[in-house]
């Protein structure tokens, strides 16, 4: 909802740019909530990924603001264009925090779960706007002034119900086996993709704006994976250093064993 009025009252470049900022409030959650450790690849590719975001202003200017709002609305929608932004940062760490401390299960059930709650309540004060705004009565007026008809109208929206519950699928999933920042980055790295796959669906123009923001995108995605590629790679050298700690204490100690049998039966000879 936060997100739908700053998208009213803001020019499209300034909402894009807002947007972006949600990476960095995830940072400072994830840190505090989740004890988030920052290397110099992650903090490279958080960088990455807002430059990149932000780079999306420049190539949104001709199609934003074709209308004119007051300076209090256009405070309205930066304070909720802000707030939706450290809203959805600290719900990601927030599920993050609820996955380790209180569910702490590690089966899909929970993933499922977890998704399926937060879209009740979703759901539920949703509908109650709907109802007590009386919106719910121009629903068939806003149907039928629908350009592309009925049948569109009613597609958009049962395809975009299906494309976001796979998004909260795949963003929960990857707060679930890896963190709410991994998660956001996914999110934010499909940003500067989505211009350029317009280029080839929509015939939108290609311009060089566009191909930087998919390639620093790119880039910091790459660094963020190569961090983690490292942390596992430590990982396992740990484990590696256990297990040898632990198979040379089990032979020391069965060495010790047969030796002390070994005296036991010399003594009772002798």
């Amino acid at each position: 909802m936060l997100y739908s009025i700053g998208l009213l009252y803001l020019p499209v470049s300034t909402y894009t740019l807002i947007c972006a900022s949600q990476l960095g409030f995830n940072a400072l959650f994830s840190f505090f909530l989740n004890s988030q450790k920052f290397t110099p690849f992650i903090v490279n590719s958080l960088v990455l990924l807002t430059i990149s975001s932000a780079l999306l202003v420049f190539q949104n200017d001709s199609s934003s603001g074709s209308t004119k709002v007051s300076k209090a609305k256009n405070a309205i929608g930066f304070v909720c264009t802000v707030g939706a932004s450290a809203g959805y940062a600290f719900m990601l760490s927030a599920t993050q925090l609820a996955f380790k401390k209180i569910l702490k299960s590690q089966t899909f059930r929970v993933v499922l779960d977890m998704i399926i709650y937060q879209s009740l309540v979703a759901t539920f004060v949703i509908v109650i706007g709907l109802f007590l705004s009386g919106e719910w009565k121009t629903l068939g007026k806003e149907m039928d002034h629908f350009e592309m008809g009925k049948v569109s109208y009613v597609m958009n929206l049962v395809w975009t119900a299906i494309s976001w519950q796979v998004f909260s699928i795949g963003a929960v999933g990857l707060i679930f086996e890896v963190s709410s920042l991994f998660s956001n980055v996914i999110s934010i790295l499909g940003l500067p993709i989505v211009p350029v796959l317009a280029v080839f669906l929509f015939h939108d123009r290609m311009d060089g704006v566009k191909v930087m923001a998919m390639l620093l995108a790119i880039w910091g995605f790459v660094s963020y994976v190569y961090q983690h590629y490292l942390d596992d790679l430590e990982s396992k050298v740990r484990n590696e250093n256990v297990n040898g700690v632990s198979e040379v204490n089990v032979s020391f100690v069965g060495n010790e064993n047969v030796n002390g049998v070994s005296e036991v039966s010399l003594v009772g000879r002798g």
